[in-house]
């Protein structure tokens, strides 16, 4: 057994030579550029998050957003901010009123979102990808979906819950436990604590691996779809048509994406349009698509005539 740090006095220099930091950093893929800003909740996965940072011997910086939802968030926050000091790195604590209600952890993920910059990094696991790759399936999604959770911000992607679990324990850290992480009025738990241990006990083996391994095959070909997809001109309707209908779909996809991608039957309603099936249809967000001498117009409430 590793010993175990003494991290009110630890350096990043001595959490690197640490055995077990050594090896979860090795399969980590943390940028080069500094300072590494962490969301940190002070979970496991977070937590391990920003204790790897600091163990690149970068500059680190983190952010902990209390939603108030929980008599305890008040010393959660307290908990990352001691974290931080003893790892040397500066806490900013963000606090939101988000009252309990429909749709909570969809709202709690929104406001971290407009809270957190462009270039926070999150301490996902190769766990949450497996969860989100089944999640994503079950929407009805497919490349993209099994492709899902980017690794971009999220250098843990590579590591297991319990290798967070095991860098805690490495400094002598006692992660913070979340009771809503075993809601099951969220799909997202009911798949980590139900689905994937049933589908461990029916294959005989971890799913999360061979869920990971799909993910990232799935990826590739979505690189390579969305590079022939960007030579059509989703505009031209002929174009449109004749191009293989995965590719059509993605260039109407890449078109018409604002905030969030188009919805599958909004898609569907644009090639048939292209199809000359119909002059025109409607698509997310008011917007409308028309065909007018073979090319396809995108006339949005604040410009009705597409021009």
């Amino acid at each position: 057994m590793p010993k175990q740090l003494r991290w009110a006095e630890v350096e990043a220099a001595e959490l690197a030579a640490h055995p077990v930091v050594a090896e979860a950093l090795e399969r980590c893929a943390f940028p080069d550029s500094s300072p590494l800003c962490c969301a940190v909740s002070g979970g496991a996965d977070s937590a391990a998050l920003l204790i790897l940072a600091v163990a690149t011997g970068q500059t680190v910086r983190a952010i902990h957003v209390d939603h108030g939802l929980r008599p305890e968030s008040g010393a959660d926050a307290a908990a990352v901010v001691e974290l931080g000091a003893q790892l040397g790195v500066e806490v900013a604590v963000h606090c939101v009123d988000l009252p309990d209600g429909a749709n909570l952890e969809a709202r709690a993920r929104a406001a971290r979102r407009a809270l957190f910059p462009s270039d926070v990094l999150t301490g996902h696991t190769a766990d949450d990808r497996a969860e989100t790759v089944l999640l994503q399936l079950l929407r009805g999604g497919a490349v993209d979906a099994l492709a899902s959770m980017a690794t971009a911000g999220r250098p843990l992607l590579w590591l297991r819950r319990r290798d967070t679990e095991a860098v805690c324990a490495a400094v002598g850290y006692e992660p913070l436990m979340d009771a809503s992480n075993r809601d099951v009025r969220f799909r997202r738990n009911r798949v980590r604590h139900e689905v994937l241990p049933l589908l461990a006990d029916v294959m005989g083996r971890d799913p999360v691996p061979l869920l990971v391994r799909a993910a990232e095959l799935a990826g590739d070909e979505r690189e390579l779809l969305d590079a022939l997809a960007c030579e059509i001109d989703p505009t031209d309707a002929s174009e449109l048509d004749a191009a293989p209908v995965a590719l059509a779909r993605r260039a109407v996809r890449r078109w018409l994406r604002d905030e969030h991608p188009p919805d599958a039957a909004s898609v569907e309603r644009v090639l048939a349009v292209a199809r000359g099936e119909a002059i025109g249809c409607e698509v997310v967000g008011g917007r409308r698509v028309i065909r007018r001498s073979g090319r396809l117009v995108l006339e949005t409430p604040a410009n009705p005539e597409g021009s």
